[in-house]
């Protein structure tokens, strides 16, 4: 594997913190993502379950888990199913885990072929009293037309053991995963350090001329020289009025004299991602009007950031940030006193400029589970990135930064990258 792996003490404390947390009699399953096929016999990049993999460390493909703290056979309160490794499976896609590798990774003792998965839980089902499942119910997912391994086992299960108790084991898991252990943040500082330095040769290659997609290489071919399994998410690279458009991937314009490059992209590191936005004049100085944008993003995000505070809510977080947005947008003349009075409270007036919330969780998935109505706890990672977006200028400003909640308050994790005007504009002339 391209990353160094985690000690598999994590997995455990993971799985314990897990398990404690069933009611007796309980067993919980959870089973790996599907391989997606694109076309002819191809298969899009696999992206294991955050689920699973936070419990496990295996990022494979066939991998299931299995735990059933009160077993009556001991063997079967812990155990790990892996794809088994062949010959014809190492000469033409390369060898998976064998037993000893996965048991190592992992830290469970007791590890199958996935071919007996099937036999063993149904076994292990009879002595239980309820079943715990973690679908996808990330609360910004949206519903997909594709059933998936998780709902196949679920219907399965229902269909084989009616009455049983079945119970979701996502509202326990997202709280856990919300809350970042000190091996899950060295994965982390990892992933942004490989951010930082795609950056900076990003920044020092820009220039008139070139094509927004010619950027994306330079921050690829970076990240994947230092180890990262790649981009953490879809990189927007955008460039003049394109910066506008929030979601921009296609990434295929060109960079012109005069504008900005929005940055917004991440690496991932062991699973973990890092979230970083940056606007670079793409002729490397702001204009008057660009540095005052600018630096009224920067004013807000600094508000903004000092409000990761442990007791606060994401939810409050995001509505007590845009009330600073709204002020920024009056002091900048895009909104009136007159605008605000007379908004309606559904679609604020601010939404014009700024259409989107200043933070989500951040850690296996990009856009991570988390309780967004619950205090912030100490460990939680979110992100801040306030952004005013102007089409009629053909102006889109984003800034964002990863910050760690903690008792003594917010740190930025991504207080070594360039930030100011003149400090972006120094990175570029180096």
């Amino acid at each position: 594997m391209r990353y160094q792996p985690l000690n598999s003490s994590l997995y455990a404390a993971n799985r314990h913190r897990f398990a404690v947390q069933l009611p007796p009699g309980s067993i919980a399953v959870l089973v790996s993502s599907d391989q997606i096929p694109s076309n002819g016999d191809a298969f899009y990049p696999y992206k294991p379950d955050s689920n699973l993999y936070w419990l496990t460390g295996i990022d494979q493909e066939q991998t299931a888990l299995l735990l059933f703290p009160d077993c009556p056979n001991p063997a079967f309160r812990e155990v790990l199913f892996v794809r088994e490794t062949s010959p014809q499976l190492a000469v033409w896609e390369g060898p998976r885990h064998n037993l000893a590798e996965a048991s190592a990774l992992s830290g469970i003792q007791e590890v199958m072929w996935h071919k007996d998965f099937e036999s063993a839980l149904w076994t292990q089902m009879k002595f239980a009293t309820d079943c715990w499942l973690a679908l996808n119910e990330n609360d910004r997912a949206s519903k997909s037309p594709v059933t998936n391994a998780a709902q196949r086992l679920a219907n399965q299960l229902r269909a084989d053991f009616p009455l049983h108790g079945y119970h979701r084991a996502s509202p326990i898991l997202d709280r856990l995963r919300s809350v970042k252990q000190d091996q899950e943040l060295v994965a982390i500082r990892k992933a942004i350090e490989i951010t930082h330095q795609a950056f900076m040769e990003a920044v020092k290659a820009l220039k008139p001329g070139l094509k927004e997609y010619q950027v994306e290489a330079i921050l690829a071919g970076t990240m994947l020289s230092q180890g990262a399994e790649g981009f953490s998410f879809e990189p927007i690279m955008a460039s003049g009025a394109h910066a506008c458009i929030l979601h921009y991937t296609r990434n295929d314009g060109q960079c012109q004299d005069g504008d900005l490059m929005l940055m917004d992209f991440g690496a991932n590191y062991a699973h973990y991602a890092a979230d970083l936005t940056r606007c670079v004049p793409v002729n490397g100085r702001f204009s008057a009007r660009q540095k005052e944008v600018y630096d009224a993003v920067l004013h807000v995000q600094q508000q903004s950031m000092a409000l990761l505070t442990v007791g606060r809510s994401l939810d409050q977080y995001n509505k007590e940030s845009a009330l600073l947005m709204q002020d920024a947008l009056l002091g900048l003349g895009l909104l009136t006193d007159k605008d605000i009075q007379k908004q309606d409270s559904a679609n604020p007036a601010y939404k014009k400029y700024f259409p989107h919330g200043t933070g989500h969780f951040l850690g296996i998935d990009v856009h991570d589970v988390g309780a967004r109505f619950e205090p912030l706890q100490a460990g939680m990672l979110i992100t801040c990135e306030p952004g005013i977006y102007i089409p009629e200028e053909g102006l889109g400003i984003r800034i964002e930064n990863d910050v760690l909640v903690t008792e003594q308050g917010p740190v930025d994790l991504m207080s070594s990258l360039p930030i100011l005007t003149d400090e972006i504009e120094e990175a570029y002339h180096r």
